[in-house]
């Protein structure tokens, strides 16, 4: 990629949301900001749970738990969805408090994560890195003691791969960083079959592709957004090197190939006619809203008339409806 290699200036590792709402004061009410004692207790907790980041672990869970229902063909053991979502919420929120450590530079300057706790100071760097691993050691234990070990691992190959490869290797580096980057994200489809049946089969990785496919067109309406604070911290997301028409094309042609794998588990088997029903309808509508953002940006529309967010949207509740009929159509059969 073009951008490939591209430098990021650092700033200091000290509270920096505070860094622009701080120009006006003195580094003296800098240093009170970072000190515990006026960190009130509530709010540090409220700090270390914005760490893991809840909402999108709730996506997570989204993708993990149906696919659980459908490797049972019925009700799984609920102790056992218990601990699979205990367990892939402390991985997932280990991964993103970590995120967060190594991404604390960037967060500074951007509007959009000025306000993560590294930033405000309510949360020390130390602090962050310390939490972040107990809680990868915690997630990877819990699996292995309590689901089975091939969850464990999975769950580990996930964290690590969205720590090391996506944000340490690809974020600052390449366009294609949430492409490959999002493997991480579809990981949870695997740990949920695997969590049920210690094994691994076509219909989890079926929808692992499904999620594949489904990243890039989901993030890239939200990084044509808020793309001018990638730029500006040189993160070459595709919407900061690339035309609105690029960007477009690309979102319309990973649409494609995501609705017609999304439509493979039922040949193959694993599904039928009532997610079979809800995949035609939800992906129709997911293309339908995908052209009509590839047809506003070869017009040069632009601002908020390109209506980028409408397909971020709807991705989230395309895939929270596709993966309800996963856990709903085995009583259906």
């Amino acid at each position: 990629m073009s951008l490939s290699g591209v430098c990021v200036t650092a700033v200091e590792s000290r509270p920096g949301g505070t860094s622009r709402a701080l120009e006006g004061l003195g580094e003296g009410a800098l240093g009170a900001s970072q000190n515990p004692v006026h960190r009130p207790f509530g709010a540090r907790v409220k700090a270390f749970v914005a760490l893991t980041k809840p909402r999108i672990i709730e996506l997570l869970l989204i993708t993990t738990v149906p696919v659980m229902f459908l490797a049972q063909q019925g009700v799984p053991d609920l102790r056992l969805v218990l601990l699979t979502c205990v367990g892939g919420y402390l991985s997932a929120g280990g991964a993103n408090a970590l995120n967060m450590y190594i991404d604390r530079d960037i967060d500074a300057l951007m509007d959009r994560t000025s306000q993560r706790p590294l930033v405000t100071g309510m949360v020390s760097p130390r602090e962050c890195l310390v939490f972040g691993i107990t809680l990868a050691v915690v997630s990877t234990l819990l699996f292995g003691l309590t689901v089975n070990w091939l969850s464990a691992w999975l769950s580990l190959g996930a964290l690590l791969f969205y720590v090391v490869v996506y944000t340490m290797i690809l974020k600052r580096r390449t366009s294609q960083n949430i492409v490959w980057g999002g493997i991480a994200g579809c990981m949870p489809v695997l740990i949920g079959w695997s969590a049920v049946t210690n094994s691994i089969s076509w219909a989890p990785v079926v929808l692992f592709l499904v999620i594949f496919f489904w990243t890039p067109p989901h993030y890239w309406p939200l990084s044509m957004k808020v793309k001018d604070d990638y730029a500006r911290v040189g993160v070459p997301m595709l919407p900061v090197i690339a035309s609105n028409k690029v960007v477009a094309r690309q979102i319309v042609v990973y649409s494609w190939v995501m609705v017609a794998v999304s439509l493979l588990l039922t040949p193959l088997g694993y599904t039928g006619w009532f997610y079979t029903a809800v995949a035609l309808a939800s992906g129709g509508w997911w293309l339908w809203e995908a052209h009509a953002l590839q047809n506003r940006a070869k017009a040069e529309v632009t601002g908020a008339k390109l209506k980028e967010m409408r397909l971020f949207h709807w991705s989230i509740t395309y895939v929270s409806l596709l993966f309800v009929a996963v856990a709903v159509d085995p009583f259906l059969r």
